[in-house]
């Protein structure tokens, strides 16, 4: 993802490489244990919301290592089957709200778009950062169904719920690559400029050159 690599090779990898294209839904799992703390800050509820942020721990847990290549633990237990419990089990409490954003992201790993989206458009949290991952992830399954001016809009829209480095200018990014699938290159490269000059410290603006994808949404020849 850095600038040694051809606009042809991230144009490849985005089509291509699930990992490349599914980079932001591991990175927002393994963001989950952060904001699990800020939850048990924020909340107090009543016991039986507080046994809810239990059920998806041990899930999570397996999740993550099977992300681990070198992680050979074979989950006892079927996580998306645990995941689907829970949110059963604990739906409108915080450990049900956050089951449904990790079982969303497997359904995307596995392809079924509309069943995640179905899920994250009915999650309900009062953290304005995971509320910016789940409009982004609502993005993600809108572009992989090849719905990209929806896509765009979402992906707009998470990136202004909680400004920050993170979150703003991955999120317009992606704003911009779906409005270049479009042929909107004006728009793609509005996008472009609100990175380079709003987040100039972001991983977007430092490790990849909007001037060079501002050229390319204009249809120049890059070298």
């Amino acid at each position: 993802m850095t600038d040694n690599f051809s606009f042809d090779d991230i144009k490849e990898k985005f089509k291509n490489n699930k990992f490349f294209r599914f980079g932001s839904i591991a990175l927002s799992a393994l963001l989950i244990g952060v904001i699990v703390f800020l939850g048990y800050r924020q909340f107090i509820w009543k016991p039986d919301n507080e046994k809810s942020k239990d059920a998806y721990f041990e899930p999570l847990n397996y999740i993550l290592k099977e992300q681990d290549p070198n992680d050979t633990t074979v989950a006892p237990k079927d996580p998306i089957k645990q995941l689907q419990g829970a949110v059963k089990k604990y739906d409108g409490k915080i450990g049900g709200e956050v089951s449904k954003y990790i079982l969303a992201t497997q359904y995307m790993r596995n392809g079924k778009y509309k069943q995640a989206l179905t899920l994250l458009e009915d999650i309900s949290v009062e953290d304005t950062y995971m509320s910016a991952m789940i409009v982004g992830l609502q993005g993600d399954c809108k572009s992989e169904m090849k719905k990209y001016a929806e896509a765009v809009e979402l992906y707009v829209e998470a990136s202004k719920i909680n400004e920050n480095n993170f979150t703003s200018p991955m999120y317009l990014f992606k704003a911009g690559l779906n409005s270049e699938k479009l042929k909107k290159n004006a728009q793609a490269s509005a996008y472009y400029d609100e990175i380079a000059f709003h987040y100039p410290n972001s991983f977007e603006a430092k490790q990849k050159n909007m001037t060079k994808y501002k050229s390319r949404s204009a249809n120049k020849k890059i070298n």
